[in-house]
């Protein structure tokens, strides 16, 4: 027996499929297949999120530019390019500064791309019934479990 996937509620194995209470044999399925399911308070607060943090990433960087040319345009006029300047550079080296502290903001974006903002449902087809055997949000242990569950079923039928 092979195992292709295991965590807390889901276990493929080349012999079975359990997820969710459900234990399909892999030898009795028809069909494997997945949807988009509706969507959830969880996929809709990721949405939010992530555009909380682009909004973060991108709006201060716009106003600091602004800023600093509107700064270079004064300076043009009076001849106060010393004090531009400096004002430039301890926005330059602020900036440097803060940049290490952008890891955790940027991972939380990275890891909610990762996670999707649908719901997918893996649904088979076992003795003539359409069972739904997951529902997750979370898109990249979906794709895990729908691959392992095509690779059971190929190394299981006749012609793999």
């Amino acid at each position: 027996m092979t195992l292709y996937y295991r965590d807390d509620t889901v276990r493929v194995t080349s012999e079975v499929i359990q997820a969710n209470g459900h234990s399909v044999p892999v030898a009795h399925v028809a069909y494997v297949w997945h949807a988009r399911g509706p969507g959830s308070a969880r996929t809709r607060g990721r949405l939010a999120g992530r555009g909380v943090l682009i909004f973060l990433f991108s709006i201060p960087p716009l106003v600091a530019m602004i800023c600093v040319l509107s700064l270079a345009y004064s300076a043009q006029d009076r001849g106060e390019w010393k004090l531009a300047a400096l004002i430039l550079a301890v926005c330059v080296v602020g900036a440097l500064a803060l940049f290490p502290f952008l890891e955790l903001p940027l991972y939380w974006l990275d890891r909610s791309y990762e996670r999707g903002s649908k719901v997918q449902e893996l649904w088979v087809q076992y003795q003539g019934q359409e069972i739904m055997l997951i529902r997750s949000s979370d898109a990249l242990r979906f794709g895990q479990i729908y691959r392992a569950v095509q690779r059971a079923i190929e190394q299981h039928s006749p012609e793999g």
